[in-house]
């Protein structure tokens, strides 16, 4: 589909593979092309998979323009992620991540947009690391992490910005389950097959009903 999120289609799920050659950082291209995708998997799909390339699914937003001078591409960047994260987490189909690799600070957020996420076991880190790098973790974050994260585990995932390896990343609720490396795709595959069973309209609908106070919240927040 593009150079950085590629589209494929088979037995009404399709699976998005986030991929730029690096660290998979949710710059503006990136962003773009995984709302593209997401466009299309709605109109052709009825289960969605989202995965990285091998050993990383999201470094988070772009750090060179972050902690650039240029606050035009800064407003840009942000503003298109929030959208993205808000369509991924408000997607009418069944979401399944399959998390192969390090997933950290937006791309920490992009897993909490999920309504199924699976990780695979490995030596890598998922979560919130802002407060640790010397940035704040803006309200459309704190949303997400509030809606999915344990919250007994809500301080020393954001505050404390602790990172957790794949087991200790379910405990918190970055994921729901954890399996072997090689048996991902395989059980992200199943699980999308499964959720197919699940009535379309009546998940959509019951899916908005249930996010749309956070999405409320955050829109409030950047109209503020």
């Amino acid at each position: 589909m593009s150079d950085f999120v590629t589209f494929e289609l088979a037995d009404r799920i399709a699976t998005l593979t986030m991929d730029d050659g690096k660290a998979n950082a949710f710059g503006l291209e990136m962003i773009a092309a995984l709302c593209d995708a997401l466009d299309r998997a709605e109109a052709e799909a009825e289960a969605v998979i989202i995965t990285g390339r091998p050993g990383v699914l999201c470094a988070g937003f772009d750090l060179k323009i972050i902690r650039g001078d240029d606050e035009v591409a800064k407003l840009a960047m942000r503003t298109a992620g929030v959208e993205a994260l808000l369509k991924t987490y408000m997607h009418p189909c069944p979401i399944v991540f399959a998390c192969p690799g390090h997933s950290v600070a937006a791309g920490a957020l992009l897993l909490l947009t999920g309504d199924v996420r699976i990780g695979a076991r490995g030596d890598y880190k998922i979560g919130l690391n802002e407060v640790g790098i010397g940035l704040s973790l803006p309200e459309f974050g704190l949303s997400l992490a509030r809606d999915r994260l344990d919250p007994r585990a809500l301080t020393p995932a954001v505050l404390g910005a602790t990172l957790y390896d794949p087991d200790g990343a379910v405990a918190v609720g970055y994921l729901d389950q954890a399996v072997d490396g090689e048996v991902l795709m395989e059980t992200a595959l199943e699980t999308a097959r499964d959720m197919l069973d699940l009535d379309g309209a009546a998940f959509a609908a019951t899916k908005q009903r249930m996010r749309q106070p956070t999405v409320d919240r955050i829109r409030a927040s950047l109209a503020a």
